[in-house]
């Protein structure tokens, strides 16, 4: 699996896409806007992209940029090469005054590999955005997070196919009162995920985030060991939801599930496309009743072994 499509809903809303040079779309309700534009001009020179740069402030421009509470940012010209326009961003929050919910990096793979994308740092894009409530970003090239403190975030995930172990201890180091869901793409060293399992203690013991209900560590190549550390963990005791989806979680990690602290105080548990038999698959709903468990989409190993799904 790698990213082949754009999003078509965020944050509840549906993603209206803007057209580069052409007259903006009438809509009826909230919407999420969309503002993309590839381009590569055959170079290999970092900086921001003009074009994309031009595209963004006309469509500030002809929109009510007051009135738009959700925003997602496809690709800025050609990402591989291309700085993230977080400046640009930063520039305008005196224009998206109502601004919510912010999508940094909708990017498939025929325009950008995900661990390609340069990305940046964040912590000025949350000082501009103070009332901004949902972040999502793609792509860990380049990403960073200082010291910050931020009273109004409620959601915050980080996609990709390797997450440093850097950036976690950043993301748990941050003043974050009011996050309810926390969503981790592991991955894998080959793309730079160099998290371990003693990386998540400081997450999992519950002692930051204490509105956090909903925890998502997907995309995980040390899925079984993730599995394994979840069982017992306070933080776990008082989630809702807890994502374990689309890594290499075998019937080891479903073991180590059913075995330690019950988990049947969860709404609900997504093991989507992982690696777990029939027969784990089927205790696991079986065994956890009342809960909401998905294990559909399950693979079987190949000849190479087993990958995550977001990967190349």
């Amino acid at each position: 699996m790698s990213f082949s499509g754009w999003a078509t809903t965020f944050a509840g809303l549906p993603v209206v896409n803007v057209e580069p040079d052409t007259e903006l779309r009438s809509v009826d309700g909230p919407v999420a806007w969309r503002v993309c534009l590839w381009e590569y001009d055959g170079g290999t020179e970092f900086g921001s992209n003009a074009a994309f740069h031009d595209a963004l402030e006309d469509f500030l421009d002809e929109v009510d940029a007051a009135s738009v509470t959700a925003l997602v940012v496809g690709t800025w010209g050609y990402a591989a090469f291309d700085d993230a326009p977080i400046a640009q961003l930063c520039a305008a929050a005196d224009r998206l005054t109502s601004l919510k919910a912010l999508f940094l990096g909708d990017i498939t793979a025929d325009e950008c590999e995900v661990s390609w994308i340069r990305q940046g740092d964040l912590t000025p894009l949350l000082a501009a955005y103070p009332n901004l409530r949902i972040l999502r970003v793609r792509g860990t090239g380049g990403l960073s997070l200082g010291r910050v403190r931020h009273t109004g975030l409620r959601e915050l995930a980080l996609e990709g196919g390797g997450l440093p172990a850097e950036m976690l201890r950043a993301v748990i180091d941050a003043d974050l009162p009011g996050l309810e869901r926390l969503e981790l793409w592991l991955g894998t060293p080959r793309y730079g995920g160099d998290v371990g399992v003693a990386d998540l203690g400081p997450l999992l013991d519950g002692a930051r985030f204490p509105a956090l209900r909903a925890l998502g560590l997907r995309n995980a190549e040390i899925a079984d060991r993730v599995a394994g550390a979840v069982d017992g963990a306070p933080l776990v005791a008082r989630l809702e939801e807890l994502d374990l989806s689309l890594g290499v979680m075998g019937d080891e990690g479903g073991e180590a599930l059913l075995s330690g602290r019950p988990l049947t105080h969860l709404r609900r548990l997504d093991l989507r496309r992982n690696y777990l038999s029939e027969r784990m698959a089927a205790r696991l709903v079986a065994e956890l009743p009342g809960v909401e468990v998905d294990v559909s989409d399950q693979q079987v190993e190949g000849e190479y072994g087993r990958y995550t799904a977001v990967s190349e």
